[in-house]
């Protein structure tokens, strides 16, 4: 996996091409989910990086990756909605790559990272786009719909989440939602593993930015 630069999603544009982040020089960074590992990108460009994982063995692979980079990232495992250890008003910026997929209570991790951002700091994430889930990727077929947009779950273990109810989320959490961002993949170059030709024509990945407002 490439460690350069903050990764969104796969087969779409990078933080080097979006630039929803800003400069992190100089600034503490918490990453929520260390499957993407962009502490190393942050680390890397001069950032104090922070990153929470319930899972040990992501945290390993982040750490054994971090090693070789030959950058310094602060691990903690611990659940995304559990950052009490995280001091008030100390993080300039939070990001999350398609972690918040897996939380049932993502308005408790909203909350939670609205009380350690500073303010007017972002929270930059990534997730499934919940029109993506309307279609089977795999059928032979993949682009008639499987599924309501407003169906709760498909396997039982990933929440489902309509794009008004993560704004709304954000919203009572006290964020001001400035950028949402619906990525299509470049028209040619090296694809993914993860590649499906459906990319083409539905959204893979949605993108929130939102600021905090409030104390």
């Amino acid at each position: 996996m490439a460690t350069d630069v903050a990764r969104y999603g796969p087969d779409i544009p990078t933080e080097a091409e979006l630039k929803l982040l800003g400069n992190v020089e100089g600034k503490r960074v918490l990453e929520l989910g260390s499957a993407a590992q962009a502490a190393i990108a942050f680390a890397k460009q001069g950032g104090h990086a922070v990153t929470v994982d319930s899972s040990p063995e992501r945290l390993a692979k982040l750490r054994r990756s971090a090693d070789d980079a030959e950058v310094k990232v602060e691990l903690h495992e611990s659940d995304l909605a559990d950052i009490a250890f995280v001091r008030a008003d100390s993080i300039d910026l939070a990001f999350s790559s398609y972690a918040f997929d897996a939380v049932d209570d993502l308005n408790r991790v909203f909350r939670q990272v609205h009380r350690v951002l500073r303010q007017d700091c972002p929270l930059v994430f990534s997730v499934s786009h919940p029109a993506y889930a309307m279609i089977d990727d795999t059928a032979e077929d993949p682009l008639l719909v499987r599924r309501s947009y407003f169906e709760r779950s498909t396997d039982g273990e990933k929440p489902h989440r309509t794009i008004s109810e993560l704004f709304t989320g954000l919203m009572r959490a006290n964020f001001r939602v400035d950028m949402i961002l619906e990525p299509s993949p470049a028209p040619s170059g090296p694809r993914s593993t993860e590649w499906h030709e459906t990319f083409k024509y539905v959204p893979r990945t949605l993108i929130i930015r939102a600021r905090k407002e409030g104390i």
